[in-house]
């Protein structure tokens, strides 16, 4: 394994980081304060994001993304990190790869359309009574002669306002999950309301609700009974890119505000830097942002090989998210006043990272899996070699 960057990854990089200093990271402050961004200012980074080539980098290139492989993705999704999650989805797009799932007809209806941008789809799995338990769901699809019958309830469904369908998990058997295809402004098909929260401001967080919602037999994403797998496969995306590297990128770019401060702010007529205690911070938060971003690097490399890296990525979404935690927490202490006030982005950041224990699974919820992966596969799951 060779994680050097190479040129290509470099320029890559080199791109994107400009591309956020100058277009995001002037709307992010708007964004707080308002709590949304005006959709024309959205449309415009959706635009520009676009005729660079950086939206939906997830996607096959032959499907108009940017086919990148594993590894590029997560170093291009640490990069992301640097802004604010609203700005994310607006500039880079939130393609999932269940929908490469599309055969014949679905693919010019709903594939093609969300890669280019001119369609924006949610994944709807999580429940009020099915969280970091995925097959606890309750929302089902009843098999009728034309298609199906969808009834049940979805909350904390991310950036709803903004998507025109839903890859929505439902049971359609005892023991069966299948994922659909839902468009939005169908019959009994209802948006509840935005569950306003403590971070990521401006992006929605909306409640969906199935009433006897008719749907096509065409609006079946994959095989019945695929669902599952479908919702977990994205899922483990999600946590490795979207929470992991995303992490990784939050708590570098905080890390990189807090040697600004300490080497600037003077108490007892010296840097505050000078002081053991203060370095002891800086120095934890240096090795942990390292260690979570090779364990990244690692299960990336993974799939890129086609190995199985489910307790991999378990294991980053622990160490990712919690890192994120404590990088923003000593950043609060080592900004003092100033960190708890609104005029820095510090204290923005210590509420969007405290999220990041929670969805997608719990870090309690992924310890338990590596646990009990570690109790029966033994020593392969930490020894170099076994």
């Amino acid at each position: 394994m060779d994680f050097s960057l190479n040129d290509e990854q470099k320029m890559m990089i080199d791109t994107l980081r400009r591309f956020i200093a100058e277009e995001l990271h002037p709307l992010e402050d708007e964004l707080e304060d308002q709590g949304f961004l005006a959709r024309e200012k959205a449309m415009a980074v959706f635009e520009k994001s676009r005729e660079l080539g950086l939206y939906a980098l997830n996607m096959p290139a032959e499907l108009g993304g940017g086919g990148l492989s594993v590894l590029d993705r997560i170093i291009c999704e640490e990069q992301f990190g640097h802004t604010s999650d609203y700005l994310i989805r607006r500039a880079f797009g939130n393609v999932y790869e269940p929908l490469l799932e599309c055969k014949g007809a679905q693919v010019d209806r709903w594939l093609k359309p969300t890669v280019a941008g001119a369609r924006t789809c949610s994944i709807a799995i999580t429940e009020s009574g099915a969280g970091s338990d995925a097959a606890g769901i309750k929302t089902n699809a009843r098999k009728t002669e034309s298609g199906w019958v969808l009834n049940g309830s979805k909350c904390f469904i991310s950036d709803g306002e903004w998507s025109d369908f839903f890859l929505v998990s439902a049971k359609t058997g005892e023991k069966e999950i299948s994922m659909f295809m839902v468009d939005k402004g169908l019959p009994g098909f209802e948006i509840g309301k935005d569950q306003k929260m403590m971070g990521l401001r401006g992006t929605p967080h909306l409640e969906l609700f199935f009433d006897d919602v008719v749907l096509e037999d065409e609006s079946l994403l994959g095989a019945q009974g695929q669902g599952f797998k479908l919702a977990m496969g994205a899922l483990n995306v999600v946590r490795l890119a979207q929470v992991g590297a995303r992490a990784v990128g939050k708590a570098s770019h905080v890390l990189e505000l807090m040697l600004d401060y300490v080497n600037e702010r003077k108490q007892f007529g010296q840097k505050i830097g000078d002081f053991q205690m203060v370095q002891q911070q800086i120095a934890d938060s240096v090795i942990e942002v390292n260690a979570a971003r090779w364990m990244v690097y690692q299960a990336a490399w993974m799939l890129d090989q086609g190995f199985d890296a489910r307790e991999q990525i378990a294991m980053v979404k622990v160490l990712a998210a919690e890192t994120l935690g404590k990088v923003v927490d000593r950043a609060v202490q080592l900004f003092g006043g100033m960190g708890f006030c609104k005029e820095l982005p510090i204290e923005r950041y210590y509420r969007d990272a405290r999220v990041y224990r929670i969805f997608d699974g719990t870090s309690e919820i992924h310890r338990t899996v590596v646990a009990r992966t570690a109790m029966k596969k033994g020593a392969v799951l930490f020894d170099v070699h076994r």
